[in-house]
């Protein structure tokens, strides 16, 4: 496919007709002024940032342990990375950069310490009660966690923000009522009574340009630290028809390269093409589409900002070379379970003697609460937690904490 590059609108300034249009925003759960100098969708930006739930993903994992070494990526630098995938994407597409960067900084709040590890650690430890969806929990952060303003919880952003968040991987329910992924998070389902997100529906294509701008950052890093670690190979990547080409021509181009620049002229051409196949793609789709609104595309029944087929095989290829080679790597999972034991442990402890979670505002409010609820509550400062400060509590409370190098 090709793109239509005067359908770009580089410097024009001018959003499309189908982006979401900050100045028409379904406003705020809690009504505010309007601001003289920026529009709500960078104020929910500005307020992302400055939250403690984003300066907490610096110290939690995305693959590799952060005492594996400094230059593997954290849920942090990955996120920034996603984020300026997604402002790439909705420049092209003429739509609001500020909605779709927001979203991409805001989607990985709820990820508990150790990655996904200590996701599903959690989910086991809170079954009884409903389980743990780390989608929701980012949810619960800037809805009602994050207490920092003096007239709200949480954070107060706009309908089309915390729409971007909950739709991050498409609608929550189908036509038949059924929710897509299995049950839908009771906490996504409280909200909604109060603040109707139309978890139904698909979510605006700024949402969309940061759910798959998230694909292309961490399938492109992933690969990059997984070739610095030495779990991934070139040898490995020559099974992927689509790195093995990217190879071959930085090869042509660059005979003897040194690794290391060898590895980052892949990535940029990775990333470059996938996100080049992204925008021909959309365009396609918003040419066969026509919409002439945002709302045109949250009815339009299917995602508009997606791979083509054969870059969405390359995709499943790069995703299942990753599976097999590290997220399953034997010294990976032998930390994962190190991981999870850190989570349990610190989980019936604070079950056992909330106190000893050390934090008056956590263990006033779980004072008298029923199991269930402050279960949840147990949960929600687990997920709050970075992996340096899991450690750390571990080791104040048991004889052994696993070591996770």
């Amino acid at each position: 496919m090709t793109i239509d590059r005067h359908a770009l609108g580089f410097g024009t300034g001018e959003r499309a007709i189908y982006a979401a249009d900050p100045w028409t925003t379904r406003g705020r759960l809690y009504a505010e002024s309007s601001s003289p100098t920026r529009s709500d969708f960078q104020r929910d930006r500005d307020r992302i940032v400055h939250t403690t739930a984003f300066r907490r993903l610096k110290h939690k994992t995305q693959v590799f342990i952060a005492q594996d070494g400094d230059h593997y990526r954290t849920r942090l630098t990955h996120t920034i990375e996603v984020a300026q995938v997604a402002r790439a994407l909705a420049r092209a597409l003429r739509l609001d950069e500020d909605l779709a960067e927001g979203v991409a900084l805001v989607h990985d709040f709820g990820h508990t310490p150790f990655g996904h590890t200590g996701e599903d650690a959690l989910h086991e430890m809170l079954l009884p009660y409903g389980g743990f969806d780390h989608n929701a929990q980012s949810l619960r952060i800037v809805t009602k966690l994050e207490r920092r303003y003096a007239e709200f919880d949480g954070l107060n952003l706009t309908w089309e923000m915390l729409e971007g968040l909950v739709k991050h991987n498409g609608p929550l329910l189908g036509p038949d009522g059924q929710g897509t992924h299995g049950p839908v998070p009771q906490p996504i389902l409280d909200y909604c009574e109060l603040h109707d997100l139309e978890i139904g529906s698909f979510a605006s294509l700024e949402a969309q340009a940061a759910a798959i701008a998230d694909d292309i950052a961490y399938n492109t890093h992933d690969i990059d630290d997984g070739l610095r670690s030495g779990y991934l190979s070139f040898e490995m990547l020559e099974d992927i028809p689509f790195l093995a080409g990217l190879m071959a021509e930085v090869r042509d181009r660059y005979p003897g390269l040194e690794a290391s620049r060898f590895t980052h002229e892949i990535m940029r051409r990775q990333i470059t093409r996938m996100v080049e196949d992204v925008i021909s793609v959309a365009q396609a789709n918003l040419s066969a589409i026509r919409p002439s609104s945002a709302q045109d595309i949250r009815n339009a029944g299917r995602v508009v900002v997606a791979f083509s087929p054969e870059m969405a095989e390359t995709d499943r290829q790069i995703k299942a070379m990753l599976f097999k080679r590290i997220y399953r790597h034997p010294d990976i999972m032998r930390i994962r379970a190190g991981a999870a034991e850190i989570v349990t442990d610190l989980f019936h402890a604070y079950m056992a003697d909330p106190r000893e979670m050390q934090s008056h505002y956590w263990v006033d409010h779980i004072s008298g609460l029923a199991e269930a609820a402050g279960a949840r509550h147990v949960g929600d400062y687990l997920a709050g937690m970075t992996d340096t400060y899991a450690i750390s509590a571990h080791r104040r409370l048991f004889d052994q904490t696993p070591d996770l190098r």
